[in-house]
């Protein structure tokens, strides 16, 4: 009994110490934050003009250290650390900021925060810090040099920013560092020339600045890495791994690429046994591949893309998931004595592979990315295909001599979204098998000898964005009404022009093409997507086959000039029907197509009048309605589009005043040759040659030369700086080649 009471009253203290605890914790009045902790944490909030970006639980009746993104030490109250990452501050960060009186922050996190102007000095007064995350602000000037003093600092961040200048020195007594992130600044120096001391690193990563010098070699001593990224920079020289700590190198990610690196891949990058990654593209690095890869047993993933490798290519990468060598001079390959189930993508495109199709290609049974364009194969593309169009998302076979038919082998190629057969001497029917691919969304067979009718069917292709069927043997009417009534509802760019293509285009015949008339959030995700696909093409411009990075191809010929931009914006919608014998009256329904660029129905035979409904388009840039037996006047009303920089009215029998609008008068004379009944051309006709500006001799230039002049430079028009997305084919000027050549110093088009 007596044991009894005692339990019972010793179970009760309990239960009322317990419940003191509870209550002292809940209480308002019981604050574990000291006092020059909270203030200073109070006068930092109210340094900034938008301190109601701070948390709501930040008000002076709260204990501190219960404020979000505020911890403490819990006995002494000391605030250790401090994470308002993602608020909006809008402000700088002072040299006598409150924030430096938070001696004992060993974790200070300003992340996405909008801070603006200088690091401070006074940065390093917080020697006990630990990590300092000031990545993705727009911070300016140089690091300071104080961050040396932070000899307890294990990470720092001060990536995406507009950081400049040179690192100090200092930075080499910060061997506690295990991560540093400088990526996305402007850094113009050279590394430390010893950062061997920074013996506890794991995470490198100064990519996308200006840092330049030679190859960091010192940095590769330090046995903990595993992570280092150096590309966009400028460093020159040759890589070597000679001096490397040990054959069992923890490095898993090596990112050298788009530098100055020049030489050979050396042997010696077989000492990092770990590595899963390894990306060297867009440097200058010649000769062969090092027979020493085949050692790397944990690779995923291979880029050698833009570089002047040779040679042949060795068969121990077809066990890799992603082997990318674009862009350089490879000629052959090993023999494949085995089936690789792991590859993934492959892309070989832009070297100097000839003879017929690899066929070991088909025992890649999970190939997702297969791009083998712009080299030389010769031959028929083998049935064999069909054994991978399962996992196929991508095949670009574009700029060969390939030869024959393409196999009809895409039944059950449902993951399909681009095919590119482009440029090659294709012949025969275009494969009906494709009507099985619904994730289609680019089908470019352009410049090929394929004699089929209009692939009507393809209408119903949920997600197709992009069709060319250029230079081809088409043939017979486009419109048919069992397919056209629904179809096409999400394309962007048509180019059927020059085939041979008849009939007449119902009024109605654009109606259902809804993916003109208004930009789609499924469109722009899927030009968003476009990134780490790569089409190629070749412009005429450079003496060598040039290809921007990750963008989509089509081709358009538009008056005999094959045109070509390096980038298109992302909102670019183009239809070409130029080079036919379609006939009628322009259908009324293009006026539904709002976000219509470019509308070329050059080198037909329609008839009637240009449709005054042609002024809703807005956003129209170029019009060539040449070469036609267009009749009546130019619609007054087209004078009013402002973004129409080029248009042709050349060769048909229109007739009155040339609308005065700037566009128009703008123009050159052969835009509107060859129509007796015009008015209105002294003034256009007048002007100096485009040429020569001083010159008052417009008849120096014939028609056709003029007009390659006038599409020449609507291409500039369209060049770099806008908006990355479709890339309009390799140029070459089918007309007047030899004046083009003369007057411009450059090769003609093979």
């Amino acid at each position: 009994m007596v044991i009894r009471n005692h339990c019972y009253c010793f179970s009760s203290f309990i239960t009322i110490f317990v419940s003191i605890v509870i209550h002292s914790f809940a209480s308002p009045t019981l604050h574990f934050c000291r006092h020059d902790q909270r203030d200073a944490l109070f006068e930092f909030m109210h340094e900034f003009p938008t301190a109601e970006s701070f948390p709501s639980s930040w008000n002076k009746s709260s204990d501190c250290c219960f404020l979000e993104g505020v911890e403490c030490v819990n006995k002494s109250g000391q605030v250790i650390s401090l994470d308002l990452s993602d608020k909006s501050l809008n402000g700088s960060l002072k040299p006598n900021s409150s924030l430096f009186k938070l001696h004992y922050l060993r974790d200070l996190s300003l992340n996405n925060c909008s801070l603006q102007g200088e690091i401070p000095s006074s940065i390093g007064n917080l020697s006990r810090l630990e990590y300092l995350d000031l990545g993705s602000n727009n911070l300016v000037g140089e690091v300071p040099a104080s961050i040396g003093h932070l000899t307890e600092l294990e990470g720092l961040s001060l990536g995406e920013n507009s950081l400049h200048g040179s690192l100090s020195s200092s930075l080499a007594n910060l061997t506690k560092l295990t991560r540093i992130s400088l990526n996305s600044n402007n850094f113009t120096s050279t590394l430390p020339s010893n950062m061997s001391r920074l013996h506890n690193l794991e995470w490198f990563d100064i990519s996308e600045n200006s840092f330049f010098g030679p190859f960091p070699k010192s940095l590769f001593t330090i046995s903990s890495l595993y992570l280092v990224y150096l590309e966009k920079n400028q460093f020159t020289g040759p890589i070597d791994f000679e001096n490397t700590s040990s054959p069992l190198f923890k490095l898993e990610d090596l990112v050298l690429a788009s530098n100055k690196f020049d030489g050979l891949i050396p042997e010696s990058i077989s000492k990092f046994l770990n590595l899963q990654d390894l990306d060297l593209s867009r440097n200058n690095f010649s000769g062969p591949i090092p027979r020493s890869i085949s050692m790397l047993g944990d690779l995923r993933h291979l880029d050698f893309a833009k570089n002047k490798l040779e040679g042949e290519v060795p068969s121990s990468l077809w066990n890799l998931p992603t082997v990318m060598l674009s862009h350089n001079y490879f000629s052959s390959f090993e023999n494949v004595s085995h089936e690789s189930t792991d590859i993934h993508r492959l892309d070989l495109n832009s070297n100097s592979f000839r003879g017929p199709f690899p066929d070991w290609v088909c025992k890649f049974h999970r190939l997702e990315h297969l791009d083998l364009s712009n080299n030389l194969f010769s031959g028929s593309i083998p049935p064999c295909l069909i054994s991978f169009t399962y996992s196929l998302m991508e095949l670009s076979l574009g700029n060969n001599n390939f030869s024959g038919t393409l196999p009809d082998i895409f039944s059950d190629a449902t993951r399909l979204e681009s095919l590119d057969v482009s440029r090659n001497r294709l012949e025969g029917k275009f494969p009906k098998s494709l009507i099985h691919c619904k994730a289609l969304r680019h089908v470019n067979v352009g410049s090929n000898k394929f004699k089929d009718k209009f692939p009507h069917w393809l209408g119903s292709m949920p997600s197709l964005h992009v069709l060319s069927l250029r230079f081809n043997k088409f043939f017979g009417p486009l419109y048919h009404h069992r397919h056209m009534s629904s179809g096409f509802k999400n394309l962007r760019v048509v180019d059927i022009s020059h085939n041979n293509f008849t009939g007449t285009l119902p009024p109605h015949y654009f109606s259902s093409w809804l993916g003109m008339t208004t930009l789609t959030e499924e469109y722009n995700q899927y030009m968003e997507s476009l990134h780490g696909i790569t089409f190629f093409f070749y412009a005429y411009f450079d003496s060598s086959p040039f290809v921007p990075e990750n963008y989509e191809s089509v081709e358009m010929v538009i008056k005999g000039v094959e045109m070509s931009f390096e980038r298109i914006r992302k909102d670019f919608v183009a239809i070409d029907f130029s080079g036919n014998r379609i006939h009628g009256k322009i259908p009324e329904s293009l006026c539904f197509l709002k976000e219509l660029r470019i509308l070329n129905l050059s080198g037909n035979v329609f008839t009637g009048v240009i449709p005054r409904s042609l002024a809703k388009l807005t956003k129209l840039e170029t019009l060539d309605l040449s070469s036609n037996k267009l009749s009546g006047e130019i619609p007054q009303d087209l004078g009013k589009l402002s973004f129409l920089s080029y248009m042709n009215f050349s060769h048909n029998h229109l007739q009155g005043s040339v609308p005065r609008g700037t566009q128009f008068q703008n123009q050159n004379c052969s835009s509107f040759m060859d129509n007796p009944g015009l008015l209105g051309l002294e003034e256009i006709c007048r002007k100096p040659n485009v040429l020569d500006p001083t010159s008052h001799q417009p008849e120096e230039m014939s028609e056709s030369e003029e007009s390659i002049f006038n599409w020449v430079a609507a291409a500039i028009a369209y060049g770099p700086g806008v908006f990355c997305g479709l890339v309009l084919g390799h140029i070459f000027i089918s007309h007047n080649q030899e004046w083009f050549a003369e007057k411009f110093g450059r090769r003609k088009p093979e």
